[in-house]
């Protein structure tokens, strides 16, 4: 059987700027961004917008640290954007942060990598007696792919489940009655 596409190619249009320059914007994106370095050090960034108009912002000198501490909140903040466990959250973060202290920028983590990293950690530390932080450094040079499996091994599975047992008891489940989903279906 083979399996049809259902998704859908991105549109892209390509505008004519009011300098001669040809910008790309591809679905419904509105603005593109670019920012420069001139040989001299001053910092700016040009806003392309999909009507043609262009604007470029020159950073005040006494304002660059403020723009750079903005920017590398932003870039920290996004790194746990979708991940959901706390611990996970702060685990991709250390991540991040030991990624830009060697300059790399621009790797791109793998979507839902962190998921369950923590319980992970905390069973092969448990398991192993190796200290928090050589798991840590360990964990961060495996995909997500790698630490499924490793989660469902036998060295770690029984431990991990007893983990997630415990972390869920902290948790508390609600459950709707007759009469709430009564109440429910009678609003109005």
């Amino acid at each position: 059987m083979t399996e049809v596409s259902t998704k859908k190619e991105t549109v892209v249009e390509t505008v004519k700027m009011q300098d001669g320059r040809l910008v790309d914007f591809p679905g419904k994106k509105r603005l593109q961004k670019e920012s420069f370095v001139s040989p001299s050090g001053s910092v700016s960034v040009r806003l392309d917008f999909r009507n043609g108009e262009t604007r470029v912002f020159t950073l005040p000198t006494n304002l660059i640290a403020k723009f750079a501490g903005h920017g590398a909140e932003q870039k920290l903040g996004d790194e746990i954007a979708g991940v959901e466990d706390i611990d996970d959250a702060t685990i991709a973060v250390d991540e991040l942060i030991g990624r830009l202290n060697v300059g790399e920028w621009g790797i791109k983590r793998e979507g839902s990598g962190m998921s369950g990293t923590s319980i992970l950690l905390r069973a092969m530390v448990e398991v192993t007696g190796k200290p928090v932080a050589a798991i840590k450094a360990y964990l961060a040079t495996k995909t997500a792919a790698w630490k499924q499996a490793a989660r469902n091994s036998d060295k770690f599975r029984d431990t991990v489940v007893r983990l997630e047992a415990e972390k869920a008891k902290g948790k508390v489940k609600v459950e709707l009655t007759a009469e709430d989903e009564a109440e429910i279906d009678a609003i109005v």
